[in-house]
C-alpha cells in the first residue's frame, strides 16, 4: 500500500504544472493524495520571483511542520534552487531538491516515504546521490540537498496528463530563461533556455485527447522560445508556431490555450496561426507581460522592447483575433529610479490599450541580480510604491469593467470547471469562456463539458453570469 502525499504549489503556470506532473507521477506509483495533516510526505513547490514569495514558502513550511510534525518535507522548485542552505536549516525538511533536480522529486519524495527501517540506504544511481549534505539543527541530522547549475534532470515527465483534478490542465514544453531582465531572478533559478521535444509535446497532447480531455494549456517560463534550441529541417530552427500547427492538423484537441509569451516572441508566424484557429480551436486570449509603459524603464529593465513595439503587438493580435480578444498583461510598480512621469507614462499604455485584466505587484529587490544594487541606489519610497499600486489596482479593476461588460446579453463558449460546494448548492456550475472570462452558469453541469452560454450579468466581483442555450456542445463540433 503507498504512503500519503500533500503537494503545496507556489508561484507561476509553469511551477504549478511541474508540481501536477510530480503529483502525477506519486499517484501512478500507489501514493495517494491527502490532505496536509494526514501526509506522510509534504511537497513543497516554491517561487523566489519576489521576497514575498520566499516569505510565504517559508510560513507554509512552518505551519506544516507545526500542523503535521511526523511528515516528512521535500522542499523544491526556485527557493529551493535559490537558497538551499536556508531552507535544509527549518525544522521539519527533509530533502531540498532544486529545480536542476525536478525530475527526480516523486523518486525521492517515495523514498521519503518509506519507513525509517526500510527506507533506501544505498542509491540505485549517481542521480541519486545528493549534491551535498547539511547537518541542520540541535540534533545535527542530515539534510541532503539535489541543487546544482547544470539543470540536467529539471523537466519533470513520465506523467501524463488527465482531465481530472485540472480540467485545464498545463502541459509544460519549455524551461529556464536565456533573456537577463535586470530584475529577474529566473536564470539562476531555472537556468538557459531548453524546449520539451516536439515528439514528446505531440504524444502528450494525443494521450490527453484519448483520455476525454478537452482544453490543454501550453506553458512555460519563456514559452514563445519553444523549440530555438532543438534542431529543424535542414539546419533550420523549430518555432512555436511551428508546433501549434503539429498539434491542430495531428490531433483532435479540440481547444488549446497560450499562456504568457513576451512581447517579441509574437512574430508574424505566431500571429497568422493565431489569425487561422482563434475562435475555433484556439482560446481568444493573449497574455503578453508589460512591466512598465516607459521606455527609459523598460531600458533599465533590459526588457527587448519599446512601448510602441508592445503597442503594434497588441494592434496585430486584435486584427487576427477581433475586439472579443481578453488580453492580460503582468505590471510592476516602483523600479528603482521610476519617477512620476515614467509611472505616468505607464497608466497611459494602460488607459489606451484594451486590457481585459492586470497582474500589479511591487518590484521586489532579488539578491544576485543587478537590480539589487540599483535599488540600493535608487529606491523608491515604500509610500510612493503603496499609493501607486493603489492607482493601478485601481487602473486595472476599471479595465476588467469595461472589458467584461462588453458581453452582456453575448453569446459565448465556456468550459466547465470543478465547481466549489458553495456555489454548486446554489444551483450554478462555475465555467471559463474561450476568452477567459470566469462565469457562473445557471444549473448543474458536470466539470470538463463544452457548454454555449448568454450572458446574464456581471456579479460585484466581475464573474459573468449567464445561462446555458441548448444542451451542452458537443466537444467535436468546437
Amino acid at each position: 500500500m503507498g504512503s500519503a502525499f500533500h503537494i503545496e504549489n507556489f508561484g507561476c503556470r509553469a511551477a504549478r504544472a511541474d508540481g501536477e506532473a510530480v503529483g502525477e507521477r506519486l499517484r501512478a506509483s500507489g501514493h495517494c493524495s491527502q490532505p496536509l495533516t494526514e501526509a506522510d510526505v509534504v511537497v513543497v513547490n516554491t517561487c523566489s520571483v519576489t521576497a514575498e514569495a520566499d516569505r510565504a514558502a517559508r510560513a507554509f513550511i512552518r505551519r506544516a511542520h507545526r500542523l503535521n510534525p511526523e511528515a516528512r518535507i521535500l522542499v523544491t522548485g526556485c527557493y529551493a534552487q535559490r537558497a538551499p542552505e536556508e531552507l535544509a536549516r527549518m525544522d521539519g525538511v527533509a530533502a531540498v531538491v532544486g529545480n536542476s533536480h525536478k525530475a527526480l522529486a516523486p523518486e525521492i519524495a517515495m523514498r521519503l516515504a518509506e519507513p525509517a527501517g526500510l527506507r533506501t540506504q544505498v542509491p540505485d544511481s549517481a542521480d541519486f546521490v545528493p549534491v551535498r549534505t547539511l547537518l541542520a539543527g540541535s540534533s545535527h541530522t542530515a539534510t541532503p540537498i539535489w541543487v546544482d547549475g547544470r539543470f540536467a534532470h529539471s523537466f519533470v515527465e513520465g506523467a501524463e496528463l488527465l482531465p481530472g483534478t485540472q480540467t485545464r490542465p498545463n502541459l509544460k514544453i519549455q524551461e529556464g530563461c536565456s533573456n537577463r531582465c535586470t530584475f529577474c531572478v529566473i536564470p539562476e533559478t531555472r537556468g538557459h533556455s531548453r524546449s520539451l521535444p516536439a515528439e514528446s509535446v505531440m504524444e502528450r497532447v494525443r494521450n490527453f485527447v484519448a483520455a476525454g480531455g478537452n482544453e490543454l494549456v501550453l506553458s512555460g517560463i519563456n514559452m514563445g522560445r519553444w523549440g530555438r534550441d532543438l534542431p529543424g529541417a535542414e539546419g533550420s530552427r523549430l518555432s512555436l508556431a511551428q508546433l501549434l500547427r503539429r498539434i491542430f492538423a495531428e490531433t483532435d484537441l479540440p481547444r488549446l490555450r497560450l499562456s504568457s509569451i513576451e512581447p517579441m516572441d509574437w512574430d508574424n508566424e505566431l500571429i497568422a496561426v493565431i489569425r487561422e484557429h482563434a475562435g475555433d480551436r484556439l482560446a481568444r486570449h493573449a497574455h503578453l507581460p508589460l512591466q512598465s509603459g516607459s521606455d527609459t524603464v523598460l531600458r533599465r529593465m533590459h526588457r527587448r522592447y519599446r512601448p510602441w513595439h508592445y503597442e503594434q503587438k497588441v494592434t496585430a493580435l486584435l486584427d487576427a483575433i477581433g475586439p472579443d480578444l481578453t488580453l492580460g498583461a503582468d505590471v510592476m510598480v516602483g523600479f528603482p529610479g521610476e519617477t512620476d512621469r515614467e509611472f505616468e507614462e505607464t497608466c497611459r499604455i494602460i488607459r489606451e490599450l484594451p486590457f481585459g485584466y492586470l497582474h500589479i505587484f511591487p518590484f521586489s529587490a532579488r539578491p544576485g541580480t543587478p537590480g539589487w544594487q540599483m535599488h540600493a541606489e535608487s529606491p523608491v519610497p515604500p509610500r510612493v510604491v503603496t499609493e501607486r499600486q493603489v492607482i493601478l489596482v485601481t487602473l486595472a479593476r476599471d479595465r476588467m469593467l469595461a472589458h467584461r461588460s462588453r458581453f452582456a446579453a453575448n453569446s459565448l463558449r465556456a468550459i466547465t470547471l470543478h465547481t466549489p460546494d458553495p456555489l454548486r448548492s446554489v444551483g450554478r456550475t462555475l465555467g471559463l469562456t474561450d476568452n477567459f472570462l470566469p462565469v457562473e452558469i445557471e444549473g448543474g453541469i458536470a466539470a470538463n463539458r463544452f457548454t454555449q452560454i448568454r450572458v446574464t450579468g456581471l456579479t460585484p466581483d466581475l464573474v459573468l453570469t449567464a445561462c446555458a442555450e441548448g444542451r451542452d456542445t458537443d466537444p467535436a463540433a468546437i
